[in-house]
């Protein structure tokens, strides 16, 4: 009985067992299926990702196909637009007759007519000309609401008569067609100062050393150069500019050589070289030397403010002064910099946000021309025209303007007056420049420099209010001419309207009769020329009656200018 107990127990553990054997093999078989129906699950949806990636790809590479096409039509679209610009500015024009290589010279002239940028001018020059006289009216009563209206209004009207001159990228237009003339003009110059042989060259010698500043020993060797393009001569300094009393290294101290040919190449007798008598005379000999413009006897008719007959058409179309536009041409191949000097250029405009928006260049002259050659100017002077300038361009663009100016100036006082007075303007400017342009430094390579430094800065921004009398904001203003074009009317002088020392005479034609109101005053009458003494700002210029010999005032807007077109060979 307890044998059969005991298998009893054996047999209900065997089963217990057994059952769960057949439990844990249920459990792993189901376990086996769902976990194999969950992978199948799964590599369906990962092969149902993969194939919409696949299809994701397929529509990125036609896309992809898509834009390389759109692009290569793009591209040769383009072309094709730049093809035909380059074909219509080509097609366009060419001036009237050509230079001394013979090559015809071609501009954009189918934009607007020669009548047409001259008639725009003119009406500019009277509506400043209108606002230069109610400012100089309403001086001593600013404050009166009249006044201020009045004046706001002309600059408006200056605002728009500003953004009528780009009607149509008509600015653009300008510009290019300068550039092109530009280009032309320094292949030209290029080819004249690098003769194929220097010893059988026709050469104009100048001496470089005028007892004068920087500004004016430019001027003078600019007068040289004119007058060796005139003659067909290679301009060649003086013992090749060494002895120059700015620096021991001489006038490549900071610029390049205007010549491939030394003095010694085209002189071999320095001591019998004739000076220049008169332009039949002097086109007798192989090498003249030109005497300063002062002393020049039978003086040749293309001195400034004298301008190509070849080039008239379209700098009378394309620029508000020719003559300037034609002297640029000079002063820029001159100051081509060494790249001592070039790097102190670019080193100094790196400084200067001139890509940020508009910069308004003062150049300030203290020291040696005050009180003889010059009057003081106090700093207001110089803001109140540029502030006007700031307005106008704001009423032209309809936005607000960040003030900002560069001072150029032999007096290192102005630049902590002007941040302390405006401190709405960002100044820019070196003190370092305008200590070292003190008179007992001047001579000196850092002034030397500096002055160039400061001259391509001033030729670098958008506007200049200066004195004219000053040689240094002048060369700036003609620098300025070759860097954008038209920049004729992109200055305001405390004093002087633009003049080239020894210049022939500067004259206007009267198109509008009028009676003199006060003995201070002249009659004029229509057709009548004018010798300019200058203009006064306040509408009212000053000058000689070349019919009646009179001397006085005569409204500004009642003329215009004469020109000096003559042939050069």
């Amino acid at each position: 009985m307890q044998q059969l107990g005991c298998s009893m127990r054996r047999a209900a553990l065997a089963a217990v067992a057994i059952w769960v054997l057949i439990l844990v093999y249920l459990s792993i078989s189901i376990f086996t299926i769902q976990s194999k129906e969950a992978t199948e699950r799964k590599n369906e949806d990962l092969f149902e990702k993969y194939g919409k990636a696949m299809n994701d790809v397929e529509l990125l590479r036609e896309q992809n196909e898509e834009l390389r096409r759109i692009l290569k039509e793009k591209e040769a679209l383009d072309e094709r637009r730049t093809e035909l610009l380059r074909m219509k500015f080509n097609i366009a024009g060419r001036l009237r007759s050509t230079m001394d290589t013979g090559i015809a010279e071609k501009t954009p002239h189918d934009l607007f007519s020669n009548e047409h940028e001259v008639a725009r001018r003119d009406l500019d020059n009277s509506i400043r000309e209108l606002f230069f006289y109610l400012n100089s009216q309403f001086e001593k009563k600013a404050d009166l609401p009249f006044a201020k209206h009045t004046i706001n209004q002309m600059l408006s009207l200056l605002g728009q008569s500003a953004a009528f001159s780009d009607i149509d990228g008509a600015a653009r237009w300008r510009e290019a067609a300068l550039a092109d003339i530009s280009a032309k003009m320094q292949s030209r110059l290029d080819q004249l100062q690098n003769p194929a042989d220097c010893s059988s060259a026709r050469a104009l010698i100048c001496q470089l050393n005028k007892g004068c500043g920087f500004g004016c020993q430019l001027h003078h060797v600019a007068y040289c150069f004119i007058v060796a393009y005139g003659t067909n001569r290679t301009l060649i300094m003086l013992r090749d500019g060494r002895d120059w009393n700015y620096s021991k290294k001489g006038w490549t101290a900071a610029f390049r050589s205007v010549s491939r040919c030394k003095h010694a190449d085209v002189s071999k007798d320095e001591g019998n070289e004739e000076e220049w008598s008169s332009l039949e005379m002097s086109a007798l000999r192989r090498v003249i030397r030109l005497p300063i413009v002062d002393g020049l006897h039978g003086r040749p008719p293309f001195l400034p403010l004298a301008f190509p007959e070849s080039l008239a058409s379209d700098l009378l179309k394309l620029h508000s002064n020719p003559p300037v536009f034609f002297v640029s041409q000079f002063m820029r191949y001159l100051m081509r910099p060494n790249d001592v000097m070039a790097k102190k250029i670019a080193d100094a405009a790196s400084g200067i946000p001139f890509n940020d928006g508009p910069v308004v260049g003062l150049q300030i002259r203290r020291t040696d021309k005050i009180g003889s050659e010059a009057a003081f100017h106090a700093l207001s002077e110089y803001m109140k025209w540029t502030e006007y300038w700031f307005k106008i361009q704001e009423y032209r663009t309809g936005k607000t303007i960040k003030r900002r100016i560069y001072v150029a100036t032999d007096d290192p006082s102005v630049f902590p007056e002007a941040k302390e007075k405006y401190p709405n303007y960002e100044v820019y400017g070196d003190a370092a420049i305008a200590n070292s342009a003190q008179t007992a430094r001047r001579y000196s390579v850092d002034s030397l420099f500096g002055v160039v430094v400061d001259i391509e800065m001033l030729a670098r921004c958008t506007y200049l209010v200066c004195t004219f009398s000053s040689q240094v904001c002048r060369m700036g203003y003609e620098l300025m001419q070759i860097r954008v074009g038209d920049a004729g009317d992109r200055f305001h002088s405390l004093d002087d309207l633009y003049y080239y020392g020894g210049q022939q005479a500067h004259e206007q034609v009267v198109v509008e009769a009028y009676k003199a109101e006060s003995k201070e005053e002249i009659n004029i009458e229509v057709g009548d020329v004018i010798g300019v003494a200058g203009n006064h700002w306040d509408g009212f210029s000053k000058g000689v009656n070349r019919r009646t010999g009179m001397i006085g005032l005569y409204p500004s807007y009642k003329v215009r200018e004469k020109w000096i077109v003559v042939p050069f060979p």
